[in-house]
């Protein structure tokens, strides 16, 4: 099934990315740095790249994904965001854009749990990237992704 990576030009992003390649299924990405989207490319990623804090750009990359993995680092490193003036409203824009997309799943990957996490209607799981290494973070983004209900892991 369809995943897209929001957050897929950070470090974390590009490795939880690279993960999910190794299995079957399309794996998608969004980026701001266009400069990150040929290497994405080149692991059979399909690449969007836009403004992070857009909704509706979210939404047109997310179209139809069952998961969306949200880096929370893309939502307050230093890249420019037109649409949001906080951490949370990037946030907002990320749920509404990947839920109005048809997302099903939606994991969090961050230091802290996701800001209203229990406002999506749909189901959620964190990883805590301040507790496992980059490759751990990307083995359990795949675990999650692969099962069939986040309720019985």
């Amino acid at each position: 099934m369809p995943v897209i990576v929001v957050g897929a030009d950070t470090e974390l992003g590009r490795e939880v990315a690279a993960a999910l390649t190794a299995r079957d299924g399309e794996v998608r990405a969004f980026v701001t740095d266009p400069s990150s989207a040929d290497p994405l490319r080149a692991l059979g990623i399909k690449v969007a790249v836009g403004d992070v804090s857009d909704a509706s750009h979210i939404e047109g990359a997310a179209h139809d994904v069952f998961s969306a993995v949200l880096i929370s680092e893309a939502a307050s490193d230093d890249r420019e965001r037109s649409f949001a003036a906080s951490y949370e409203e990037v946030v907002s824009a990320w749920k509404q854009g990947v839920i109005e997309a048809g997302a099903k799943r939606i994991l969090w990957i961050g230091p802290e749990p996701m800001p209203g996490s229990s406002e999506t209607g749909v189901e959620c799981a964190s990883i805590d990237s301040s507790a496992l290494s980059a490759g751990k973070v990307a083995s359990e983004a795949v675990r999650l992704d692969d099962l069939a209900d986040l309720d019985n892991p």
